[in-house]
This record gives structure tokens, sequence and C-alpha cells, in this order.
């Protein structure tokens, strides 16, 4: 199954290093969304990779965090 996490985080530089580290550690860009007006990162990733996802935006220290299933 296909998981959207979500992140949103207190700040632009918070979000932005989450986005840049996600896409250093090899997720594709074109599965990952940064909203800059919310401070939000969302990742659409399989179930497989989901823990590696949300340790890596666990680590920037988002305010809130939520995970769904993914309605493409």
């Amino acid at each position: 199954m296909t998981q959207t996490v979500t992140a949103a985080y207190g700040s632009a530089m918070k979000a932005t290093n989450a986005y840049d580290e996600l896409v250093s550690e090899g997720f594709p860009r074109e599965k990952l969304y940064l909203d800059k007006e919310t401070n939000q990162v969302k990742v659409i990733i399989p179930d497989t990779s989901k823990p590696e996802a949300e340790e890596i935006l666990r680590r920037h220290g988002p305010d809130e965090f939520w995970s769904r299933p993914f309605e493409g």
C-alpha cells in the first residue's frame, strides 16, 4: 500500500531542510512536495519506505506529523 506522510513545521527553514534531506537520501522528487505557504513536507511512499521517511521528517522537529493511505 502507498502512504502519504506529512510533516508540518514552524518555519520554512525546517521544512526546506527536511525536504532537502529526503532528496539527498534518494527519495524521488516527483514523490515529494514542499508547501512553502504552510511549511509542510509531504512524501508519497510505499509502506516499506515509510519508517525511513518518518525518521528523516521527525529529525527536523515537526510541529505536527501524520500519515494516511494515498488516494491517487
